[in-house]
């Protein structure tokens, strides 16, 4: 029985033999494949430059993102909501010359604008926003102007 085990054994290490031999043969194969035409120095070379690339993109990268942080910051404060309404604030006379003008921020910051006409005379009034609300007291045309101008 000891000489079936140790043909076994020899036959399983020369299977292995086999195997690693085909192995070798493949990699030496491609690796010569990918060689071909190539020398060592301009691999080297090119690693190096991919290398370089990388950290070039980077840095563009962090770049652009603080770009983006800082055009995102900018944009919470310009004004994103503009209405306007016209309405005539005396009834027995004149057509809807007045008008009042909403302008809002992202957060809710801004100005209305109102105006009241008349023939003798032309008013025009600024009211500051903070948190979509003003300090001042604001008429029904300038909240509904500032309702249709929120974000």
């Amino acid at each position: 029985m000891n000489i079936k085990l140790e043909i076994a054994f020899f036959v399983l290490i020369g299977i292995v033999i086999v195997l690693a031999a085909i192995w070798i043969f493949v990699t030496e194969k491609r690796l010569k494949r990918f060689f071909i035409g190539k020398k060592a120095k301009d691999l080297e070379d090119t690693i190096i430059s991919l290398e370089n690339d990388i950290v070039q993109l980077k840095k563009a990268k962090e770049n652009a993102e603080k770009d983006i942080a800082t055009i995102n910051s900018k944009l919470r404060k310009s004004i994103r909501g503009l209405e306007t309404v016209r309405f005539n604030p005396f009834r027995d006379q004149g057509s809807n010359q007045s008008f009042a003008i909403g302008m809002l921020n992202e957060e809710g910051d801004g100005v209305v604008f109102s105006s009241l006409y008349s023939r003798e005379r032309m008013s025009i009034f600024a009211k500051p926003i903070k948190n979509n609300k003003s300090e001042y007291e604001l008429t029904a045309e300038e909240k509904e102007v500032l309702q249709k101008a929120k974000v």
